[in-house]
């Protein structure tokens, strides 16, 4: 037996009573309270929504439930129409709304989700100057942060290898986001923005934003107060991959992670990247909600290290290259064993000893690089101390310090020893019996053995000789 019924308003609290108990209560209120009834037709009902981003996410979530709500009502061939109302931005803050039938009206060939071509164009580009008219997404992009200049070593490599497949196949791979944290200077901005510009390079077709947090944010209040908000959603809803840097600066900002919350949602669902940073992981991040933790937790998160010796140098010779500038080794040697925190110390440690140079007029040589360093590395004047020897040793040999002491009679790691007790022997003023007591409380026999096994294999072994003579160059420059 079917209803008859005439009033709009009736039809839709009827429909809301059955949609209030298939939804949880704040979904509820956010999405389906601000709906009116606007007329009914025959079978057709027409709802007004307060904006194209609130029509978007009621077709892409809530459509079904739509659908088998208003059959219910109005029986089969029931429809829905929206009435969505439309900021018209480049005529100051009046509205205008257009009518746009749900997918339920459409046959399944033609369903479509998107905003309408005839509005594409009236979007305001928060990047762009109030009054210029460009559709064309500005990157913010800095051209010269590349993958090519983007030094991959142990500190880094799982991040960067991310990095590239998302740059070949944005939005295709299971990294989406890529969520990329390290500590200051780790190379995250860097590594962020070479994704953004491999992409650019790779797919002409795809429009690739880069936007600090800090930004984004002063952009969505500046949206509030104009008025524009749809322009701002709008806006960002169209990019095919989104670049957010520094994240963890949301903490405490509701309302801007609630609008990221439903920008995320929207360019995910669609097959849209997102590129991520922070200084932490996610599961460290505080004053951020947990819906919003969660979804930072699809992807893959890949932390950048602090730079390993072999790193540093790296660094330093690709920059002195691109530069065009030549230190001795033991200059290198000394400023990448010395300078341990982030990439932007050891660049401007070179910066500082070149503006020396130059300004000086003096060829630099490693006495005069201490002289130039001595505010940069935090150690003036300090001896040699067995602590220093096995702290070299142990990361030479990636090992934390206490195996060197263990009872493990693995191979590696008794070689490892055995170069520590050699080097304590010859560079300090410790008794034979004190170094044994450094290293688990061994014996003075103990430490003649490594100090002579140490000589008998740099005697047949050229690789162990070269080793130690490595290791050896470095405890000079540092504490010659």
């Amino acid at each position: 037996m079917s209803i008859v019924v005439t009033d709009c308003e009736t039809v839709w609290e009827n429909c809301l009573k059955v949609i209030r108990d298939n939804v949880n209560l704040q979904s509820f209120k956010t999405w389906f309270e601000p709906i009116k009834a606007m007329k009914l037709e025959g079978k057709v009902l027409t709802i007004q929504v307060p904006s194209l981003f609130f029509y978007e996410w009621l077709e892409e979530h809530y459509v079904s439930l739509l659908k088998k709500t208003i059959k219910k009502e109005l029986g089969p061939g029931a429809k829905l129409e929206y009435n969505v109302i439309v900021e018209n931005t480049s005529n100051g803050n009046t509205g205008q709304s257009i009518n746009v039938p749900t997918q339920n009206s459409r046959n399944d060939d033609d369903l479509e989700i998107g905003l309408p071509q005839n509005l594409a164009g009236a979007i305001r580009n928060p990047f762009v100057i109030p009054g210029l008219k460009k559709i064309n997404i500005d990157p913010q992009l800095n051209p010269n942060l590349l993958f090519d200049n983007f030094i991959e070593g142990e500190c880094n490599r799982l991040a960067r290898s991310a990095g590239q497949a998302v740059a070949t196949r944005p939005g295709g791979t299971s990294f989406n986001p890529l969520f990329i944290y390290g500590g200051t200077g780790f190379g995250k901005t860097h590594l962020a923005q070479a994704i953004g510009n491999a992409v650019r390079t790779s797919f002409k077709n795809k429009s690739v934003l880069y936007v600090p947090s800090e930004k984004f944010t002063n952009q969505f209040i500046e949206a509030i107060r104009n008025n524009s908000l749809n322009d701002f959603i709008n806006f960002y809803q169209m990019v095919d991959v989104l670049i957010l840097d520094d994240v963890h600066f949301f903490a405490g900002k509701e309302r801007t992670q609630d609008i990221f919350f439903h920008i995320f949602n929207h360019l995910h669902q669609n097959g849209k990247q997102i590129v991520l940073t922070s200084d932490r992981p996610p599961k460290d991040l505080e004053g951020l909600e947990e819906r919003l933790l969660s979804r930072f937790k699809w992807g893959l998160s890949a932390d950048l290290q602090m730079p390993d010796f072999e790193t540093r140098i790296a660094i330093l010779e690709h920059k002195m290259y691109a530069d065009g500038i030549e230190f001795p080794r033991e200059v290198i040697e000394y400023v990448a064993y010395n300078i341990t925190g982030s990439v932007r110390e050891l660049e401007g440690a070179l910066i500082s000893l070149l503006a020396h140079s130059s300004l000086a007029k003096k060829q630099i040589d490693l006495q005069l690089t201490k002289e130039i360093l001595r505010n940069f590395i935090k150690q003036n004047t300090k001896e040699l101390t067995i602590e220093h020897i096995q702290k070299l040793v142990s990361d030479h040999f990636e090992m934390p310090i206490e195996l060197l002491k263990s009872k493990t009679r693995k191979r590696h790691i008794v070689q490892a020893r055995q170069i520590s007790m050699y080097f304590a022997k010859n560079l300090t003023k410790l008794s034979l019996a004190n170094i044994g007591k450094h290293f688990g409380g061994r014996d003075h026999s103990t430490v003649i053995h490594a100090y002579q096994t140490v000589l008998d294999l740099m005697e047949t072994d050229n690789r162990f000789r070269s080793k130690v003579h490595e290791l050896e160059k470095i405890l000079s420059i540092n504490f010659g």
